[in-house]
């Protein structure tokens, strides 16, 4: 495959997400361009007017008297305000309205990801790219957008007077700016480079500081935190270097960019200065309007290459995480039913994490709609892997996973968790009232959200504490049971067909977990699949089917009688575990 055509896939990958930064800011653009214009030709009628002053007092005839140039002055200090009053109202309202549409897109594209994508996927880089990475694409393309502009019309009026005065001084002037052009070439380039290492360093330190706070208790366990401290220090560390190497490049750029101006400038004042004292042509105006033109020619051409190099690196930050993204997004596929009639059929399921390990074995059986069944077996036997399997989790199984007669493969997500509810060990709360957790910030009749109130058992806690209480981050104000209450009661006010629960008691204590279990089982009217880990005799008999697992395929089925009666595998599980 050619440059040329990688490159062409690189701009349609990240085409949607640049086209944010424009959407709906049209007006807002053309009103900051012609505050730019404006501004332009402000800054330049100042290189008119110095010149007419200076030839005035030389004594040449301009054709103005300084009565005429202080009107073209009071003029122009008024257009000059007038365009930075259109300049200060556009460019902030541009660049906030583009960078906030481009974060809303991306958060947006990442719900389209799988129910486990973020088990499998770093979350950090995600987190850094909607924190650090923004910021700097801020700055580095949106922030550069309107300079380029204003750079590029300043070049164009000043090399078109350049022109009007002196095309031979005008031909010099070109020749030294050749020196700044190189100069900025040589170095601008070098920033990619360096913004994509900050960016992966940046990422390093958020996955970093996301582990120690997820897993503070273990490391205080473990008394880990000196060992932690280290590893902590070591990101900071790299961290701190590639910003430092980042500053310094910088600098480095700005240094050359500048020394090479420097020349480039005194070089045209110089020959200037020659040509005016030897009468061909120039006047003493014309030399300084060169040596102030100058500054237009030569800092578009200092300057417009960084800006490049910089938006350069910012679509390296939006490539990054534009081929991130698509990863563990279902594809599309057909609307599923709403309601399942028949139940859910496996046939010849088969599932590996790692080829030549497989977690699952040609599994065969089918869940009816309506009953309630119990997965059980020991650690690594494959019962959550199953649920997941489900639950659309992995694409990469054999087999056939049917809801009704429409294959899983075939089914949208959307459709999908339309039909079914997930209810886990680790339930998630946000930092909002009982209520918004429940109704997860939908509006639903206040009839509805009493009956998932009372049929989830979470009547005491509302009488208790109200519905507007604030459960806190990850609801640190609750316990475990009213944390799974609430999942339970967002799963019926939900009302799918189908819910799932994996292991959702296994942190609780006997009694809740009994309670919380109890309230599953009491539901009516939808399909229940539960891995449990708790052999409760008590709960296990109200069960439709118990499945029970064994090294990746099921290795007994049947009512809880029937499967003691048996005296087999599950016997000897139930009878181990009394």
């Amino acid at each position: 495959m050619s440059k040329k055509t990688t490159e062409k896939k690189v701009k349609v990958r990240i085409r949607p997400f640049t086209k944010q930064f424009y959407k709906g800011s049209r007006g807002v653009m053309v009103v900051g361009i012609i505050g730019t214009l404006l501004s332009t030709v402000c800054a330049l009628a100042v290189s008119w007017l110095i010149q007419l002053i200076i030839d005035c007092v030389a004594g040449y005839d301009t054709g103005f008297d300084l009565m005429d140039i202080t009107i073209f002055t009071a003029i122009g200090v008024v257009l000059f305000t007038a365009a930075y009053l259109l300049v200060a109202y556009s460019r902030p309202r541009f660049i906030a309205r583009g960078i906030g549409q481009y974060k809303d897109y991306v958060f947006r594209e990442l719900t389209k990801k799988n129910i486990s994508a973020f088990s499998g996927e770093n979350s950090s880089l995600y987190i850094s790219a909607l924190s650090n990475d923004t910021n700097s694409i801020e700055s580095g393309y949106l922030g550069n957008i309107f300079p380029i502009i204003e750079n590029i019309l300043l070049f164009g009026g000043a090399l078109a007077m350049m022109l009007v005065y002196s095309p031979l001084l005008t031909a010099i002037s070109i020749g030294l700016s050749l020196i700044p052009v190189a100069a900025s070439l040589l170095t601008g380039g070098l920033m990619v480079k360096a913004e994509k290492d900050m960016s992966d360093r940046n990422e390093e330190y958020m996955s970093t500081l996301r582990d120690s706070l997820s897993g503070f208790s273990v490391i205080k366990t473990f008394k880990a935190e000196a060992q932690m401290c280290r590893i902590f220090a070591a990101n900071v560390k790299r961290l701190t270097e590639a910003d430092s190497r980042k500053r310094r490049l910088e600098i480095i750029v700005q240094m050359f960019a500048q020394v090479a101006g420097v020349i480039a400038q005194m070089g045209v004042f110089l020959i200037g200065a020659y040509l005016a004292l030897t009468g061909r042509g120039v006047t003493v105006g014309t030399v300084m309007v060169f040596v102030q033109v100058m500054n237009y020619v030569l800092n578009p051409i200092a300057v417009i290459p960084g800006y490049i190099a910089q938006i350069k690196a910012s679509r390296a930050l939006i490539r990054k995480l534009a081929e991130a993204l698509p990863e563990n997004v279902r594809e599309s596929g057909t609307v599923a039913e709403q309601k399942l009639d028949d139940g859910i059929t496996i046939e010849h399921l088969s599932f590996a994490y790692e080829p030549e390990k497989p977690v699952l074995r040609d599994i065969d059986f089918t869940f009816d709609a309506g009953k309630s069944y119990a997965l059980v077996g020991g650690s690594g036997s494959g019962k959550s892997t199953l649920l997941n399997l489900l639950m659309a989790s992995y694409p990469g199984y054999t087999g056939t996973i049917r809801y009704d007669s429409s294959d899983l493969r075939d089914i949208t997500g959307e459709s999908l968790y339309e039909l079914i509810s997930i209810i886990q060990q680790n339930v998630f709360v946000f930092n909002a009232s009982i209520r918004d957790n429940i109704t997860m910030f939908s509006d639903f009749p206040k009839e509805a959200v009493d009956n998932a109130i009372e049929l989830s058992g979470l009547s005491a806690l509302i009488a208790a504490k109200g519905e507007d209480y604030l459960c806190g981050e990850n609801g640190v104000n609750l316990s475990g049971g009213e944390k799974q209450r609430i999942s339970i009661a967002r799963s019926l006010l939900k009302n799918s067909q189908v819910l799932m629960v994996d292991e959702a008691t296994a942190a609780l204590d006997p009694q809740t977990a009994f309670q919380v279990s109890d309230s599953i089982l009491n539901l009516e009217g939808i399909t229940r699949i539960v891995v449990t880990h708790a052999l409760d005799e008590a709960l296990l008999r109200r069960y439709d089917c118990i499945l029970t697992l064994k090294n990746g395929t099921i290795a007994e089925s049947g009512s809880f009688e029937s499967l003691m009666d048996k005296k087999g595998y599950f016997y000897s599980l139930f009878t181990v575990a009394q």
